[in-house]
């Protein structure tokens, strides 16, 4: 009886005290809220309404678990019979993976922000569980002024316009990167994954954002690279000569402002450029994973490695042009929200080159998808979505086993994609997509040639 006693209470303990915690945790000022409110948030919000009472620790976290029921083929490319992993080698073949329903790795993220002073602020995020890594690790984390803490009219007149960011974060590149899924955190998204050509990367540097009357403007600089990297550039994996490494400039204006009773319209155009990086990652920097798990990989490909004979299996799904020593993008992006209808739209164009390369390729991507949501609290919806891409990819790649795969024609990526979800309450989503994705004009000696996928991926988010 008495070891019964001590098991309810173990599991009332393990029940209530993080409820507790959680009823019991601080606001913090200028934050994007990580459940149902911080939906159609793009940069963090400049008003704040909460009074600075001295330092304050927030925690805060999102899981998702994803069942997955997709299929794949790539009836069209040769030797698409043969290919296996054997005793960790390689053997030649276009075979793709085979997959069967069941459930994903399921993804969990940690957030600490710190009210370190008035309206300024610090945040650490790390992924706890994700399919890039097994091992937890941080994401980023840099410190925001909305407020300096300086006196004089001056200093005050200037910080009420006016967002300081700076140290190691998700850079603000366009507008689709705020409601994409970002491992564990995938209240945002109203579908299941990002988009085909995936706009993400962590970068250290800084950030100036201006805001007023809907207007705003920000102008950003970083090191480019993934990580921070102070040795010099070897000739040995830069065989173009260039050895120089060059800082990531950002340029982002847009509009976004209430023009009417319930009309909400955004837009926005934003640039990043480098043209010398020791390895850029804006399109290949998400260090948690696709949604949508070993579709049209390699059956060559290790599924204990980040990478195998074709695209890395932690992003397929994906594409990734693969511009890292030299990038150019430009995103131009709009949204619009009338009551429950909410429509955004990409439209990217992109060029660039790896250091092996002697001169750019280029790349183009477009999105739009449309959403409605409904209910008293808008707590349930339905979204359409439809995303494309066209790019040149690099020239002889590794083929089957029969040389070099040359690529004379520009390639293309469709997705088509129907979704629905539940908020249960404003931390717990329930939604499910049904995806069809086809790949265009590959080479018949690419195991992608003439490959799809398609099914439905249903996916259980919470965030707080």
């Amino acid at each position: 009886m008495k070891k019964m006693h001590l098991k309810q209470l173990a599991i009332a303990l393990a029940t209530i005290v993080p409820v507790t915690l959680i009823a019991q945790q601080p606001k913090i000022g200028y934050l994007r809220p990580y459940d149902k409110s911080g939906i159609n948030v793009f940069e963090e919000p400049k008003s704040d309404s909460v009074k600075f009472e001295g330092l304050k620790v927030r925690w805060g976290a999102a899981f998702t678990q994803q069942f997955q029921n997709l299929k794949d083929e790539n009836p069209g490319a040769l030797n698409n019979n043969a290919g296996a992993f054997v005793n960790g080698v390689s053997t030649p073949g276009n075979k793709l993976k085979v997959i069967t329903p069941g459930f994903q790795t399921a993804m969990a993220n940690l957030y600490m922000d710190v009210q370190l002073a008035d309206g300024i602020r610090l945040n650490v995020t790390t992924y706890l569980s994700s399919k890039h890594h097994n091992e937890a690790w941080v994401k980023g984390g840099f410190i925001e002024f909305n407020k300096l803490p300086f006196k004089g009219k001056i200093w005050d007149d200037i910080m009420k316009v006016t967002t300081i960011k700076m140290g190691h974060f998700e850079v603000d590149y366009g507008d689709a990167h705020f409601r994409r899924s970002d491992g564990g955190q995938a209240l945002y998204n109203p579908f299941m994954e990002n988009n085909i050509v995936d706009e993400f990367a962590t970068e250290i540097g800084g950030e100036i954002y201006v805001k007023k009357n809907g207007f705003f403007g920000m102008v950003g600089l970083t090191n480019g690279m993934i990580k921070g990297n102070i040795d010099s550039l070897y000739a040995a994996s830069n065989p173009d000569g260039n050895l120089h490494k060059s800082p990531s400039v950002l340029l982002k204006a847009g509009f976004d402002k209430t023009v009417a009773q319930n009309v909400r319209l955004r837009m926005s155009l934003s640039y990043y450029g480098n043209q010398s990086s020791g390895g850029n990652t804006l399109f290949g920097g998400d260090r948690t994973g696709s949604n949508y798990q070993f579709v049209m990989e390699q059956a060559s490909a290790n599924p204990s490695s980040t990478t195998g004979a074709g695209t890395p299996l932690a992003f397929s799904g994906r594409f990734n042009p693969g511009f890292s020593k030299k990038i150019n993008a430009v995103m131009f992006n709009t949204f619009l929200k009338v009551k429950g209808f909410e429509l955004f739209g990409t439209a990217e164009a992109a060029s660039g080159r790896t250091a092996v390369e002697t001169s750019d390729r280029s790349m183009s991507q477009y999105a739009i998808d449309g959403v409605y949501r409904f209910g008293k609290t808008e707590n349930l919806f339905v979204g359409v979505r439809y995303n494309t891409v066209k790019a040149a990819l690099v020239n002889n790649q590794r083929g089957t086993g029969a040389g070099p795969i040359v690529y004379t024609n520009d390639v293309t990526i469709n997705r088509f994609a129907i979704a629905g979800g539940w908020f249960l309450t404003k931390n717990i989503l329930l939604k499910a997509e049904y995806v069809d994705q086809v790949y265009n004009n590959f080479p018949a000696a690419d195991f992608r040639s003439t490959g799809k996928f398609y099914g439905y991926v249903v996916e259980a988010v919470v965030g707080f």
